[in-house]
């Protein structure tokens, strides 16, 4: 009887530690996200403990979940759903199915998930280009790049650049009726990194002849210097993206080894000779100050010179667009951002909107002041919708 109440109590803590997520007060639909939220973080649980005791990758485990939430590029009544490659890359194209005389809009989307995670099959990525198509009268080319932990930076960024060169070829564009002059990329979360990091080395390609016309950034990763932003610090254990598992995503990115992560984790893998970069991310004087809420500027505390030499692709543009100077951002198009008040990400965002704006950039940035990292994966609240909306709106009013 002791041993069966020992494990009914054990059972039961660690079900309620599953099910029960600290959630800020203004979130109106918090009941909603801990039932779906549930499941996710058992799984990420299980997957984090497997590859502690070294059995396996847990990006592996928690793709063989997902594989169970991906969907076949089925056509419907409104748009047709193809699977191909550009340029090598494999993607997967949307084609809206409406006559029109006029050409139609191009966009290309990337998907997010820690560069390791996901892809343009998983349910809600098919759903948002579906819809994108239909309400744009948009050909969307989803792309599926090289996941961690096979490949590793830059295979992603070169990935997603190679199908934006295939994509905006005059025979492609002619091929599915494009307008040259209404072209745009967009990305979210890992994607939205690399969606950045590709228009800014786009804008200098002197073999590209047709240049995007906007790019849209929805919670966007953006810098490798400073793991301690206000964000960082304020929403390190929100759903669903928590500072240790961002900074496990960032070092995985680069490599398989485990220093990394830890330098990064005590936020110091940055050397002195190198601290002059943390110009380009100094929240004390790029930040509004309702985001700095009292928080006071600590220079981060100089690392090893040797993390840098070895993985240089942490100060690599390609990788932390934020570090781009201003005469390359000033060239930059149209832009659209998206931050979220309850994200470690928010802020990364919001220095990327100062600085295109300190640039000459037009910019139009909507800050969720309810919103959480992740939320247009979550189906079913408000939120997603409300969000989603505005952002088919800002493409719809400037692509």
């Amino acid at each position: 009887m002791k041993k069966k109440a020992t494990f009914l109590l054990i059972a039961g803590v660690l079900g309620a530690w599953f099910i029960y997520i600290p959630l800020p007060a203004n979130f109106e639909e918090s009941w909603k996200l801990t039932w779906i939220m549930a499941p996710i973080r058992a799984t990420t649980g299980l997957a984090l403990f497997a590859d502690y005791l070294g059995i396996i990758h847990f990006v592996n485990s928690l793709m063989f979940f997902i594989g169970f939430l991906e969907v076949p590029p089925t056509s419907d009544e409104n748009v047709i759903v193809t699977e191909t490659f550009f340029n090598s890359v494999p993607v997967r194209v949307y084609v809206p199915k409406r006559k029109s005389e006029i050409l139609k809009k191009g966009l290309l989307y990337v998907h997010g998930g820690g560069w390791c995670l996901l892809g343009a099959a998983f349910y809600n990525y098919d759903y948002l280009s579906r819809s994108t198509a239909h309400s744009l009268d948009a050909v969307v080319v989803s792309v599926n790049y090289r996941l961690v932990p096979k490949y590793h930076f830059p295979s992603q960024f070169e990935d997603v650049y190679n199908a934006l060169k295939w994509f905006v070829r005059q025979d492609v564009l002619e091929e599915y009726g494009i307008d040259s002059e209404r072209i745009g990329i967009a990305g979210d979360s890992a994607g939205g990194n690399l969606a950045a990091a590709v228009t800014q080395q786009f804008i200098d390609d002197p073999d590209v002849k047709i240049k995007l016309k906007i790019q849209a950034l929805i919670y966007p990763v953006l810098q490798t210097l400073d793991m301690n932003l206000p964000s960082y610090q304020d929403n390190a254990d929100l759903p669903f993206l928590t500072r240790s598992l961002m900074i496990r995503f960032w070092s995985d990115y680069f490599t398989t080894d485990r220093s990394l992560e830890k330098a990064m984790l005590f936020n110091q893998h940055i050397p002195m000779e190198l601290s002059h970069l943390f110009q380009f991310v100094n929240w004390s004087s790029l930040l509004p100050e309702r985001f700095v809420k009292g928080h006071i500027y600590r220079h981060p505390i100089p690392g090893s010179s040797e993390l840098v030499k070895k993985y240089p692709g942490l100060l690599d543009v390609r990788a932390a667009p934020l570090l781009a100077d201003e005469s390359k951002l000033h060239g930059l198009p149209l832009t659209y951002i998206i931050t979220c008040q309850h994200d470690i990400l928010r802020d990364d965002g919001l220095l990327y909107v100062a600085r295109l704006q300190n640039a000459g950039v037009n910019v139009t940035h909507d800050h969720i002041e309810d919103g959480f990292h992740g939320l247009l994966a979550y189906m079913w609240l408000e939120i997603k919708d409300r969000t989603e909306n505005q952002y088919l709106s800002w493409l719809r009013q400037n692509l």
